[in-house]
């Protein structure tokens, strides 16, 4: 019996190189979620929004953040005020920038008469543009 040479070819050898692919894959992730989470975080105020098929999100280049709470308190950028306290803020920021958007959030149990005063202060101001933030209804199964 002959057997010839015993002789192995050598195995694969080990990669020495990390492979970054799935690094900066996780990594795009996390940025995408950060990125969408962001704007979601920017009002403290908790509120209860109404539901709205036509309700689309939406940002203008220039705007404020008017939001009135479920007891008729009115906020300018996360900040508490005066109906009176209001009209000032609104008229200063009409005077400088008239082109800029009211953005309003207002909880669902706010009462109608409170929100025209509200739209008012900010037509009076000379602020023209004025979004409605909502959400939209649950998808019906």
């Amino acid at each position: 019996m002959s057997f010839g040479r015993l002789e192995r070819t050598p195995g694969p050898q080990p990669m020495s190189d990390i492979n970054m692919t799935p690094l900066v894959d996780v990594m795009l992730v996390l940025v995408v979620i950060f990125i969408l989470t962001a704007p979601l975080l920017a009002s403290a105020i908790r509120l209860d929004l109404p539901r709205a098929q036509g309700a689309t999100p939406g940002d203008a280049p220039q705007f404020v953040t008017l939001v009135v709470d479920r007891s008729g308190q009115a906020y300018l950028d996360d900040q508490p005020l005066s109906q009176a306290a209001l009209a000032e803020r609104l008229q200063r920021i009409g005077a400088a920038r008239p082109d800029t958007e009211v953005q309003l959030r207002a909880d669902a149990a706010v009462p109608y008469g409170r929100m025209v005063e509200v739209m008012g202060a900010a037509h009076s101001a000379g602020l023209q543009r004025i979004g409605f933030v909502a959400e939209q209804p649950a998808a019906a199964p």
